[in-house]
């Protein structure tokens, strides 16, 4: 890579805000308006989160109980060798159609939603994107109630997938409309700090949301029951979503007018490649969020067999594994936070993959050992951060600011695809060679792609 941002460190530049030039996340956070778009961060990655539990916990709870048989969803489930002989196997397979029709828009809507975020005021995309969701969310009761069967199944369930699908597309406006407000908001010596305080809080959201959001739900409908009213856990999802609306409202930066220029959608998504093919920096920083991203995909997979060699842990421990190593993240990220500004982010990115590589390697040596394997996973995830939040960083300096959407876009594209592939090939791979030589095999990865960062070089 090059370019004065990857090859030396940041200067300490003095702003507005900021008159004695100081770093980190005090520095940041002094900023109002961004303070105003973290806050809408937070509670939009919540609700994600909780959506997704929330969906899980209404087929366990709900929909489940109003069928009266599954036969023709056993008939289907037998054509594709599947098993669905018990409650826990039948939930699991509803909860996938869930996760596809969650997932299908990020791979195919990225890029086009990037395009339309260009051409309108970030702020009002988000806002919009909050505000709809929390509407929308509003209809979940009405899935509960009784009808028709559709392919064995309540009518309600068919309903969640569509409005799961509808969110996830609003959902794919708001992420590059997010990722381009950063620029706007924070000058460029604080871009490191602010992208090392979104990573933190985007795992202190994943841990938060998926480790409570099932207690949180029953607690909720036991509070409201205990009044006499019935649903309370319908309340969470509007609450988040709305708060993060209502931040995001607040935030006072006024963009320049945007012309519209005439241009299709395709050409415009066209020069978001260009963009890619004209600027190495940017190429290389998005080449090394789709290698992290996929070996963060494939460790998913891979976390089960990890902690099913684990004899306290088991198979259903996995979730501990994938705790540790978003712990490791957020410490990375609060890391790079107060010191990243001090390193060339080739080193760091150089230095990050260079972790992930000896932890790779150990797990594959430790297998079976809790402590050894939740300290390797810590570790991975402080690399990742390393890799993570340098690249994005370039991205956004080195992004032209009226292709900033459509590139933002891509890279959602990308990155889900990056983290779709992996969850197919690692368990296959597993299955044929076994557990060590997939390790080894996304250690090489890691190291040969660490080694072209050439951190031996001046820079």
């Amino acid at each position: 890579m090059s370019g004065s941002h990857l090859n030396s460190p940041e200067p300490v530049l003095p702003t507005g805000n900021n008159p004695e030039g100081g770093r980190g996340l005090q520095a940041v956070l002094r900023l109002s308006d961004f303070r105003k778009l973290w806050i809408g961060q937070i509670f939009s990655q919540l609700a994600d989160k909780f959506y997704i539990v929330l969906m899980v916990f209404l087929i366990d709870q709900h929909l489940l109980l109003t069928s009266q048989q599954n036969g023709v969803l056993a008939e289907v489930a037998s054509d594709y060798g599947l098993d669905i002989s018990t409650r826990t196997q039948v939930i699991t397979l509803l909860a996938t159609g869930i996760f596809v029709a969650n997932t299908l828009p990020a791979m195919v809507l990225g890029s086009v939603a990037g395009v339309w975020v260009d051409r309108w005021p970030k702020r009002r995309v988000m806002v919009a994107s909050n505000g709809l969701r929390a509407l929308m969310v509003m209809l979940t009761p009405l899935f509960l109630i009784p009808g028709p069967l559709i392919l064995g199944l309540p009518w309600g369930y068919w309903g969640l997938i569509g409005m799961t699908f509808v969110e996830s597309i609003l959902t794919q406006f708001f992420a590059p409309a997010e990722q381009a407000a950063i620029t706007l908001l924070v000058p460029g010596e604080h871009l490191l700090a602010a992208n090392s305080l979104y990573q933190t809080t985007s795992m202190g959201a994943t841990i938060v949301g998926f480790a409570l959001g099932e207690p949180i739900l029953r607690g909720l409908n036991h509070l409201f029951s205990a009044v006499g009213v019935r649903g309370g856990e319908f309340i969470l999802l509007p609450f988040c979503y709305g708060l993060a609306a209502l931040s995001l409202l607040a935030v006072r930066h006024r963009e320049q007018q945007i012309q519209n220029n005439g241009r299709s959608v395709w050409h415009e998504i066209g020069e978001g490649l260009q963009v890619l093919k004209r600027i190495p920096t940017v190429r290389n920083a998005m080449v090394h969020l789709v290698l992290l991203y996929s070996l963060l995909a494939a460790l998913y997979v891979l976390a089960l067999q990890l902690a099913g060699l684990i004899r306290t842990l088991g198979p259903s421990g996995f979730g501990m594994l994938l705790a540790m190593s978003g712990l490791g993240m957020a410490l990375g990220a609060v890391m790079m936070a107060q010191l990243g500004h001090h390193f060339s982010r080739r080193r760091l990115t150089a230095a990050g993959l260079g972790l992930i590589t000896f932890s790779l390697v150990l797990l594959s040596q430790f297998k079976g050992s809790l402590n050894s394997t939740l300290a390797l996973c810590g570790i991975l995830g402080v690399g990742a951060a390393l890799v993570a939040i340098p690249a994005q960083t370039t991205i956004q300096e080195e992004t032209p600011e009226s292709q900033r959407g459509r590139v933002f876009g891509l890279q959602n594209n990308l990155i889900n695809i990056a983290l779709s592939l992996p969850l197919v090939l690692a368990g296959t791979l597993v299955s044929s060679i076994g557990l060590s030589p997939v390790l080894w095999l996304l250690a090489l990865f890691a190291l040969v792609a660490a080694l072209l960062e050439r951190p031996w070089q001046r820079c």
